[in-house]
């Protein structure tokens, strides 16, 4: 099977996340989409996250109506800070009779060269990269690599840290959720 690595800390995740991933299972050539719940970006504070098993029952609550997404807490386990290599040098060991893709964003494609062992991530892995809205100075010619894939998905505005916000400001965003996620969240309080 090839697999689409759609890694985010998911804090919470929502319709946008949902969108752009049920859009590559369905438009590309990938198999399943699993949504790689992040315990520690190295650029990232944790700070502001949920447990990680909180954001996984997030995830969980989100996909469960999608048979071709799975949450994945397959870097739970794994040293921290972690970086997207070791992952996939991970999955390959535990998983070889799967390909392994990586899904970003427009504005994470252009950061790639920067990550651990980047090299070896483009070499070797596919790359599907859904569009974002970039302001017109960081615009740049598209990313040579025989690996990149661009898919036309729908760009998405809506962002996890907008959604805190939000919550925290006692507005309500229900629309921007799925509801299981919606009501997890309500019943638990996060975010207030």
């Amino acid at each position: 099977m090839k697999i689409g690595l759609f890694f985010g800390t998911y804090n919470p995740i929502h319709v946008g996340h949902l969108i752009i991933a049920n859009h590559l299972a369905e438009h590309s050539d990938l198999d399943q989409i699993w949504l790689v719940v992040t315990p520690q970006s190295p650029h990232k504070t944790k700070q502001s996250l949920l447990d990680n098993h909180q954001r996984l029952e997030l995830v969980f609550r989100a996909t469960k109506d999608y048979p071709k997404l799975a949450p994945s807490a397959i870097e739970f386990n794994l040293p921290q800070p972690n970086y997207t290599v070791r992952t996939l040098a991970y999955l390959e060991e535990k998983h070889p009779e799967n390909q392994f893709a990586l899904i970003m964003g427009e504005d994470n494609l252009r950061s790639l060269p920067k990550w651990k062992n980047a090299e070896v991530i483009m070499g070797n892995y596919p790359i599907y990269v859904y569009p974002r809205k970039m302001n017109p100075s960081s615009s740049s010619a598209s990313f040579s690599s025989e690996t990149v894939t661009y898919i036309d998905a729908p760009i998405i505005e809506v962002s996890s840290t907008f959604i805190r916000q939000q919550i925290k400001d006692g507005k309500n965003i229900k629309a921007l959720l799925p509801m299981a996620v919606w009501n997890y969240i309500d019943e638990m309080n996060f975010y207030k």
